[in-house]
């Protein structure tokens, strides 16, 4: 690992570089077609009035090599707030260095440093390398938890339908 981490927030001259990375996510999770995200969308929810969400960016010398995008999410039980990693990603070329590792490790010293009760993500159940990955240091599936989502016409159809426009 190199041993000055070039870690660093996002700004938003980095925008194009997140997209980048986004992409790659998704080509990894077999997910590409699923992107519609644009830097302009990217400038307003991650830089703009209301920031949505943060990133972290890790460079192994002047190459960007991974990126974490998280946000605060709150937990009634603990009344605090916690921290939801929406993306970690490492590139191919630089994973098995611990780069994952420190940027899970920085959004933990994060946590702690925010007062927040957890830090927590979900992991595609196909993806064994992270799922081992995220094992070996301590984390603990949810399993009794399912995650349900509203989108598209679905979102659209209780949102208006129900209250009415």
């Amino acid at each position: 690992m190199n041993s000055s981490p070039n870690l660093r927030p996002a700004t938003i001259d980095d925008v194009p570089l997140i997209l980048q990375f986004i992409r790659e996510l998704a080509e990894y999770e077999r997910m590409l077609d699923d992107v519609v995200a644009t830097e302009d969308m990217l400038r307003d929810s991650l830089f703009g009035h209301r920031p949505a969400a943060e990133v972290i960016l890790y460079h192994e010398g002047e190459i960007p090599a991974g990126f974490a995008l998280f946000f605060h999410n709150y937990s009634t039980f603990r009344g605090k707030s916690g921290i939801y990693l929406e993306d970690l990603f490492v590139r191919p070329q630089f994973r098995g260095r611990g780069y994952g590792k420190l940027l899970l490790a920085t959004l933990a010293k994060l946590a702690l440093e925010r007062n927040c009760a957890r830090l927590e993500w979900s992991v595609l159940d196909w993806n064994t390398p992270a799922i081992n990955f995220y094992k070996s240091l301590g984390a603990q599936p949810m399993n009794e938890w399912t995650v349900y989502r509203l989108t598209g016409e679905a979102l659209e159809g209780l949102g208006i339908g129900e209250l009415g426009n």
